[in-house]
């Protein structure tokens, strides 16, 4: 068995970068749903988080430019590396809202669809990291995905109820709204995560 070339393995280390923020960002963000309010520096770290996103990205792109064989195809790597960037878009987003909108705790389902994510986001590290080896990883790469897709869904679910028990208990349409919102924006991640399992399942099939 050959060994991943110096260039071949910068792009499975940036990956493995990119993934660490994601995970690292979601975690915080779990940590934060568990406050009784958001504060301009829980703002600021997330901030942080999706700028370290964006130069590990900008790193992956250039040397992408840079390379004349690479060991993904081209548009494989463009593709997975602005996928894995917008998560940490979406988690920023997140505690953007509830600063702007002033929103108080969250509701504990609320935090338990951001739990959903942070799992799929552990799902997305596990898969990444075995992209170096794709050729005899392939079932790990795809029962990740798998996985991801069952989060996907509990999500779906658990944000349906969400929203009727806001409708059902919320009295203040304000606040309907600012919740309903923050609810979405949640939900398109978790959405966001199972578009990477997908994208990561049509790179593996091309290694069958």
């Amino acid at each position: 068995m050959f060994g991943l070339s110096p260039k071949e393995d910068k792009f499975y280390q940036l990956f493995a970068q990119s993934t660490e923020i994601i995970t690292k960002s979601l975690k915080r963000l779990e940590g934060i749903m568990q406050q009784d309010s958001v504060s301009a520096e829980d703002a600021a770290q997330m901030h942080r988080f999706e700028h370290e996103a964006d130069n590990v990205t900008a790193k992956i792109l250039e040397r992408l430019n840079s390379t004349f064989i690479t060991p993904l195809d081209r548009e494989d790597i463009y593709k997975l590396a602005q996928v894995l960037d917008d998560i940490v878009d979406y988690s920023e987003g997140t505690v953007e809202r509830m600063l702007l909108y002033r929103t108080g705790k969250p509701s504990l389902g609320t935090q338990e669809l951001v739990h959903l994510v942070g799992l799929a986001a552990e799902q997305i590290q596990a898969a990444f990291s075995c992209l170096g080896h794709i050729h005899y990883k392939k079932a790990k790469i795809q029962a990740a995905a798998e996985e991801i897709y069952h989060l996907e869904c509990a999500g779906d679910k658990l944000y349906r109820q969400e929203v009727a028990r806001l409708f059902e208990h919320e009295k203040d349409p304000i606040e309907i709204i600012k919740w309903k919102e923050i609810l979405e924006h949640i939900e398109s991640m978790l959405d966001h995560c199972e578009s990477i399992a997908d994208l990561l399942k049509s790179v593996v099939l091309k290694y069958d």
